[in-house]
């Protein structure tokens, strides 16, 4: 007689421990597990061996099938004005969290699944952590009572799974807060090697990128994902009300600006010393070439003082201008 059907869910996978230990609840309970993972502009998912390699890494070790959603032009849009604002940096929190089981949700449906779960964990995190949070998000993404919360589960109202018999409380866990002793514990019952730290890191947390993110915003009415990833490198500086300095701080940050760079931009590069690429980007651009030129030979290695060479390159076509190195009081108030 063939064994009867697992029942499926899905599981939003970040690559950190908690949502790790969800699946390894709902696996150990019976469940076939299907993974969502989520990219957003914000996140380090794909770049080298950030968390988009660990998350397939995890995958495959907790054998389940991955999906992996990016979620671009509409998750820009709600960043223009989030419905339940931000946290302490820039980051949408709850309405992020909501967009992405809306992204799980349309994953159940595809494939049949019974439920969503998370590795989220009561009061672990300041603005989407706490239960009227939890209840916020869950009606914001058409998943009132779909959602489970395995390691947190024993201490929320029962969903709709644990009421038609699906899961039992007792199976279920009781982890609140930060510490993190509960999850390494239960990392060493489930054979989980080197157990990684929190998953998912948002650029939106970071107060530096936050700042340099509501200052795109706050100057671009419909910020693309080059302008989005032009804020990953470089130093800024906000010029005026439509044009801003980006310097590099590195070869591979040069690399990067020369690859962003659009019909418009303005690159300006040292000719006879080692220093950054530097970009020009916005509508008044010529106008601040020979301020540009100043503070790029200030961040390389020309000495201050005396006229020194600048390559600048405007709709491919490079000339040369000669400035002297700004000084800190011309570019520091500028920077972002």
């Amino acid at each position: 007689m063939a064994e009867p059907k697992k029942k499926k869910v899905v599981a939003l996978l970040s690559g950190g421990l908690d949502s790790q230990l969800a699946v390894k609840m709902m696996q150990k309970q019976g469940f076939e597990v299907s993974a969502v993972a989520i990219k957003t502009p914000f996140c380090d998912f794909d770049c080298g061996r950030g968390c988009g390699f660990e998350i397939h890494k995890r995958a495959d070790d907790l054998g389940v099938n991955l999906k992996t959603v990016y979620l671009g032009d509409e998750y820009i849009e709600m960043l223009k004005k989030p419905k339940h604002g931000f946290g302490a940096g820039m980051n949408p929190c709850i309405d992020c969290r909501a967009m992405m089981f809306e992204a799980a949700k349309k994953h159940m449906d595809e494939i049949g699944a019974e439920f969503i779960i998370s590795g989220e964990v009561v009061g672990q995190r300041p603005m989407s952590q706490h239960r009227p949070a939890l209840r916020t998000i869950e009606k914001e993404s058409g998943l009132e009572g779909k959602i489970v919360r395995p390691l947190s589960a024993g201490l929320l109202p029962s969903t709709d799974p644990e009421k038609d018999g699906l899961i039992q409380r007792d199976d279920q866990g009781k982890v609140r807060g930060r510490s993190r002793k509960p999850q390494l514990a239960m990392a060493e019952e489930y054979g989980i090697r080197d157990p990684p730290n929190a998953g998912g890191g948002c650029l939106l947390t970071d107060p530096a990128f936050g700042k340099r993110a509501k200052d795109l915003f706050s100057h671009t009415e419909t910020p693309t994902t080059n302008d989005i990833d032009l804020l990953k490198v470089g130093r800024h500086f906000r010029l005026d009300e439509e044009s801003k300095l980006i310097v590099g701080r590195n070869h591979d940050e040069n690399e990067v600006i020369k690859a962003l760079a659009l019909p418009g931009d303005v690159l300006l590069e040292a000719k006879d010393h080692t220093g950054p690429i530097s970009m020009i980007r916005g509508s008044s651009a010529a106008r601040h070439t020979g301020f540009a030129a100043a503070v790029t030979l200030r961040y390389s290695d020309a000495p201050a003082g005396g006229g020194h060479a600048v390559i600048v390159t405007a709709d491919g076509d490079p000339g040369d201008v000669s400035a002297e190195c700004a000084t800190e009081s011309d570019y520091l108030p500028l920077r972002i």
